[in-house]
């Protein structure tokens, strides 16, 4: 069985996820009785008020809570935690080594899922205590896949990828939000410009994804002296790369600083 700690959204997509992919034999630990009642009704699992109770019926744990919730909550469930379980973290900077201190089991994976997965198009990054778990580690690997790509990578990078993929969406979102806005301002109805700017970075992440690079679409669209080129010189004179850049450095000083808890 697996179970989740926390039922907000993040665990509510991979619920989903799961159950169209016939994993059914889930419990949840969730303090709201309006949450727990939503994720009974619409996805037909089973819920509980109480952590040790659904860390105590699984074999796979699925901590989604607040990192700033995280010392509290092992702090409850350490005693429950065996040797034999499975502990997956998808709180932004706790790190494997802190989850090692405070519990028992030494199969420990540590995951970056992103928002997108609410659609099963996210994108997750997963870290590994070790390597003699592979068992576990591929059901984890498949509960990530149901909604979405994967990939595993040593956990030195898991800051940056909080940053990149974590936070990403945020920042194509201001992006998004940036150019209705001035589609608006020059007079295009609100919803039409939506309309425009949606289906165009979904038009374009569908190209990228082919397998053009950004770089060959970039001056694909661009003619010399066109349009594209008078707009590109201006996010250039505003230094809109060292904008980018210094956006994601921020995301992962704080990425950092939640998991300073060793």
């Amino acid at each position: 069985m697996t179970g989740f700690i926390g039922g907000g959204n993040m665990a509510e997509a991979l619920i989903k996820g799961m159950k169209k992919g016939g994993m059914d034999d889930i419990i949840v630990s969730e303090p709201l009785e309006a949450r727990r009642r939503h994720l009974e009704q619409g996805y037909s699992i089973r819920t509980t008020q109480s952590n040790k109770e659904a860390v105590s019926l699984c074999d796979i744990i699925i901590l989604a809570v607040k990192p700033q919730n995280m010392d509290g909550l092992l702090d409850e469930i350490a005693d429950v935690v065996t040797a034999e379980k499975t502990v997956v973290s998808i709180a932004a900077g706790i790190t494997l080594s802190f989850l090692e201190s405070r519990l028992r089991t030494k199969k420990l994976i540590r995951v970056m899922p992103n928002t997108p997965a609410l659609v099963q198009e996210g994108m997750s990054v997963m870290s590994l205590y070790g390597t003699f778990y592979e068992k576990e580690a591929a059901v984890v690997r498949g509960i990530l896949m149901s909604v979405g790509k994967v990939l595993t990578m040593p956990e030195e990078h898991m800051n940056s990828v909080t940053a990149l993929s974590g936070s990403g969406p945020g920042f194509i979102a201001l992006f998004t939000e940036a150019l209705i806005e001035s589609g608006v301002k020059m007079g295009i109805d609100g919803t039409d410009a939506v309309e425009l700017v949606v289906q165009t970075l979904l038009g374009t992440a569908k190209m990228l994804d082919s397998g053009m690079s950004p770089e060959n679409l970039r001056k694909m669209v661009t003619s010399p002296g066109g349009t594209t080129a008078a707009g590109l010189e201006v996010f250039a004179d505003r230094a809109f790369s060292g904008i980018v850049e210094d956006a994601l450095l921020a995301a992962r000083k704080r990425a950092e600083e939640l998991g300073r808890r060793e």
